[in-house]
């Protein structure tokens, strides 16, 4: 992707990340437009492990988080990824994907066992992830929950994510 710097977030970012994510979602009709909120919940309590930003020209224009979930087996080096953000002008321009490798690495550069998330199964498949009946989310559909396993094996458990997530 020509032009595009993925980077870690830097103080100086953070009220950019606040609008861009915002902006995002404004008209994401699954939103609960908290995403922004969440995003700095997770700062201000020190669990925003991996905070990424896109720039194109200058100017941001993605964002991503993880955060480290808790599973109910014990597993340990286990994350979330999400909030995933790209300004609507640039979204289908592969930000969004440059975004989610870069988080993946960086997970998988930290020592992580594996990753999960919230979203579109087709979108995410290309990345690896796949729902398993061996992670499981309450109360959502369970197609939508998908996992990455980045180190050792499946875990069988329920997963919780930080409580910033709670609406």
């Amino acid at each position: 992707m020509t032009g595009l710097i993925i980077r870690a977030e830097t103080p100086e970012d953070i009220l950019a990340i606040t609008a861009l994510t915002d902006a995002a979602f404004a008209n994401v009709t699954h939103s609960d437009q908290r995403e922004a909120q969440i995003v700095n919940l997770l700062r201000e309590e020190g669990a925003l492990a991996v905070s990424l930003v896109a720039e194109r020209n200058g100017g941001m224009v993605g964002h991503v988080a993880a955060s480290p979930v808790t599973l109910s087996d014990g597993s340990r080096h286990w994350f979330g990824i999400g909030p995933v953000s790209v300004l609507p002008d640039y979204q289908g321009e592969g930000i969004g994907s440059a975004l989610m490798q870069a988080v993946i690495a960086a997970l998988r550069q930290g020592g992580a066992s594996g990753c999960v998330l919230l979203g579109d199964p087709s979108w995410y498949l290309r990345f690896g992830f796949v729902a398993t009946p061996l992670l499981r989310l309450s109360g959502v559909p369970p197609e939508y929950f998908q996992a990455l396993l980045l180190e050792g094996d499946w875990p069988d458990a329920e997963v919780h994510y930080h409580s910033a997530f709670a609406g």
